[in-house]
């Protein structure tokens, strides 16, 4: 999903646009404020993902297990969550490859660790990559999503999560990234000064 960002409104205060919050389930006004929501949902997902008892009763390449990471990471914001996108976005496959792709990329990741055909890093990048890149499945929250189940299946599997932001505060991060994107202007160059002081 992309936010069309007026420059005459400060960081965060960019109103949200009226398609957008058609689909939003809390009252939500603000980028900011959608931020917030988001990583508050986020968490509570992370809890449950990396529960032991969660841990060890499902698996994440299975499916059905994809959707309801993405709809316990989104589901207190958006009404769609969890739900794969029906609509073309500048990245990703055809909306309707998603149900086929996904299916064979979970086989295909599940093959690469089961027979260590790579070293269990590279499966879980080429995981990730495709994931978010090549199938892009849901309208918004690809990246959060993609980075959570990695992290996920690295654990099932023993391994440390990546340190691409796990148990970060996602807000912090998301302005983070947003300013690591704009380095070339002055006033970005200040704002990540600060922002790194």
């Amino acid at each position: 999903m992309n936010f069309i960002l007026n420059h005459k409104w400060a960081d965060g205060n960019t109103p949200i646009r009226q398609e957008d919050a058609e689909q939003l389930i809390p009252r939500i006004s603000t980028m900011g404020e959608l931020n917030e929501y988001e990583a508050l949902n986020i968490l509570e997902a992370r809890e449950w993902a990396f529960n032991g008892r969660i841990m060890t009763s499902t698996d994440p390449l299975e499916e059905s297990y994809v959707r309801t990471l993405h709809s316990k990471m989104f589901d207190h914001v958006w009404k769609w969550a969890g739900t794969y996108r029906k609509h073309e976005v500048s990245i990703g496959c055809d909306p309707a490859e998603i149900v086929q792709r996904i299916p064979q990329l979970l086989a295909n990741t599940k093959y690469w660790l089961e027979h260590k055909t790579f070293p269990i890093d590279e499966c879980l990048v080429r995981f990730h990559h495709q994931l978010v890149s090549e199938i892009h499945p849901f309208a918004n929250g690809n990246g959060r999503h993609a980075r959570m189940i990695t992290d996920v299946i690295a654990a099932k599997h023993g391994q440390a999560e990546f340190s691409w932001g796990a148990g970060a505060n996602l807000v912090a991060e998301g302005r983070a990234r947003r300013l690591s994107g704009c380095a070339a202007r002055p006033r970005c160059r200040r704002e990540r000064r600060q922002a790194a002081s």
